[in-house]
């Protein structure tokens, strides 16, 4: 007699596991940094020297660009060949750099956050969203952008119900 799920099925589902889990970490430990946080950063800032040719705005914008540029460039080749647990991790690196990025803007008016350079160096997302006049959106934005980060987090979860092998 066949049992209602196959072995084969729950297979699909033992990334998910893992997922949920870092997911619920990353959320959980939410604003404090974590240990790939640090990766984040060299990412974030080698996008300032990658989008310094394109101006002041976007040389600024381009540590943020940069974390959702490489996670998405990753999800796209994974994507490409379909490999479902390569575009489930690297989904969850995506929201991870989410919720990263929340923390960042979120702090532009307070500006508290310990900067690479320290004093000789100005704030992203408060430069960004000074010339935007939107500094008093600060919160609002980081709120957004955690909420991105938490379905990116979801999507990674249960993404064997969208892609089957």
């Amino acid at each position: 007699m066949e049992s209602l799920i196959q072995k084969e099925d729950l297979k699909i589902w033992i990334p998910s596991v893992f997922i949920l889990v870092l997911a619920t970490y990353f959320v959980l430990k939410y604003p404090a940094y974590t240990l790939i946080d640090n990766a984040d950063l060299i990412i974030h800032e080698g996008g300032h020297g990658v989008f310094r040719i394109f101006g002041s705005f976007i040389y600024t914008a381009g540590g943020t660009l940069m974390q959702i540029i490489l996670p998405s460039l990753i999800v796209w080749y994974f994507l490409k060949n379909r490999y479902r647990t390569g575009i489930q991790f690297s989904l969850l690196w995506l929201g991870q750099n989410f919720l990263n990025i929340s923390i960042y803007a979120s702090d532009a008016r307070a500006q508290k956050l310990p900067l690479l350079g320290g004093h000789n160096v100005y704030h992203d997302w408060h430069w960004m969203l000074s010339r935007l006049d939107m500094l008093e959106y600060d919160h609002v934005i980081g709120y957004i952008f955690l909420s991105i980060g938490i379905l990116i987090f979801a999507l990674s979860v249960f993404l064997p119900l969208i892609i089957k092998d």
